[in-house]
Formats: C-alpha cells, structure tokens, sequence
C-alpha cells in the first residue's frame, strides 16, 4: 500500500462534489466565448479559442446527466488528456486538496449509470463525501473517437 501523496482539484457539478488529479488540469477559466459546432451530442458545447489554440469544450454536467446549480461561479477546466485539451464545464471549483492513497475508499455499489461507470471511489473531507471521478471513463469511446480526430484535422490544417 503507497503512502504517496496527491493532488485533486474539488469541483461541483449541481448538488454534487467531485475530484480529478490535479496533474490532469492544465489551468481554469471563467467561461469564454463558445462556438457551437452543429451535429454533435448536446453535452459538447463547441469549440473555443485559447490563446491561439482550438479547444473543444463540453459540459460534463450535461454528459453525466447532472441538473446545473444555480450559482455565478461557472468555470471552465482545461484538461490535458494527452494527445490534446479538452475544457469542461463545471458550476464550480471548491478546492485543491492532498490526499493518501489510503484516504480514498472504493466507489459505493450502485446501478450502473453514466456517472457510476466513470467514479473511481469516494472519500471525506470533514462531512462531505467527494466523488473521485475518472475524467477518461467519464468520456466515452465515441468521444475519445471524436476528439482524436479533431485533434488529428486541427493538427493538418
């Protein structure tokens, strides 16, 4: 059993908490100016641009069926998924905090669902339970699909 340490950044999705690696986001945002990008999936906004570069923005709130907050705090998380970026959309960001290995319990047995399949396990800050998710099951392999061959036709123009 590792006793490493890592990062999370803890973020809200309406009502609930979640947590992605640290290491996985490149930076936040306030949310920019998106272009929608016709015949894609309702929970891909569009396309932004980021200081010269195209990024392709989704609302995870929409892609794991998660009713919005109602709140002004709406960011946008660059994610580096390795062979590009992808913004996602989240009601808010709450924290960065250390966790142990050993302070993350396994996911709680629920019906399989959208959210279910991408949670990697759970764990307490004070009273609150915060989801650990897994941004990459979170997107599906039609996604990984779809961004790779953007980022392949964004790359040859």
């Amino acid at each position: 059993m590792s006793n490493e340490i890592n990062k999370y950044i803890c973020f809200s999705l309406g009502q609930e908490k979640f947590a992605i690696p640290l290491l996985s986001v490149k930076e936040v945002i306030g949310v920019p100016e998106i272009t929608p990008v016709p015949q894609t999936a309702n929970y891909f906004k569009g396309i932004m641009n980021l200081r010269g570069s195209v990024v392709t923005v989704m609302d995870l709130r929409t892609k794991l069926t998660i009713t919005p907050g109602k709140n002004q705090e709406t960011a946008v998380m660059i994610l580096d998924l390795g062979d590009y970026n992808l913004g996602v959309v989240v009601d808010c960001i709450n924290s960065v905090i250390s966790l142990e290995e050993k302070d993350i319990e396994a996911k709680p047995m629920v019906e399989t669902s959208k959210a279910a399949d991408a949670i990697r396990g759970v764990f307490k800050v004070e009273t609150e339970l915060i989801l650990l998710l897994d941004i990459a099951k979170a997107l599906s392999v039609e996604d990984h699909r779809n961004l790779s061959k953007k980022a392949s036709s964004l790359a040859a123009a």
